[in-house]
């Protein structure tokens, strides 16, 4: 691959190895199935992009709840999902977790701390609308697991 680079004295070329990198689509089995055209994993390289999730039970459908089972629930899913790519919790280095309610935070951030415990991923926090009224909480996360 034939790169330019800028320098004082005008441009400068040289070339770099690409380095292929396979990318692997991940369809998770079982609950929580995604609701729409997407994969549940995306593994690219050493990288796992875990697509959004909130708080699905067994039988595929929202679990309803307060803030605190929902956010238990949706960290269960991404624990599943993270697993389909050989993962967990530990490979986590970002995660995002998105509130219908900012209100809902400490009690999010309660049972986040609880489940991550000495981890710390890299994280935001937003709130967020979601298409069922129910839903308070989703979360998606980025891995590293080469």
């Amino acid at each position: 691959m034939l790169c330019k680079a800028r320098y004082n004295s005008g441009f400068r070329q040289f070339w770099i190895q690409a380095n292929p990198m396979s990318i692997e689509r991940i369809l998770h089995e079982g609950p929580p199935s995604p609701r729409g055209p997407y994969s549940s994993v995306v593994r690219a390289g050493g990288f796992l992009f875990v697509s959004a999730v909130g708080a699905i039970g067994e039988d595929n459908k929202l679990s309803p709840g307060d803030v605190q089972h929902q956010t238990r629930l949706t960290l269960l899913n991404l624990q599943k999902l993270l697993a389909d790519g050989s993962a967990t919790l530990e490979d986590v280095v970002k995660c995002s977790v998105f509130l219908r309610d900012a209100k809902d935070f400490p009690a999010m951030n309660e049972v986040y701390a609880e489940v991550f415990g000495t981890i710390k991923p890299a994280r935001t926090t937003v709130e967020a609308a979601f298409f069922q009224a129910e839903m308070r909480v989703m979360m998606d996360c980025i891995a590293y697991k080469p």
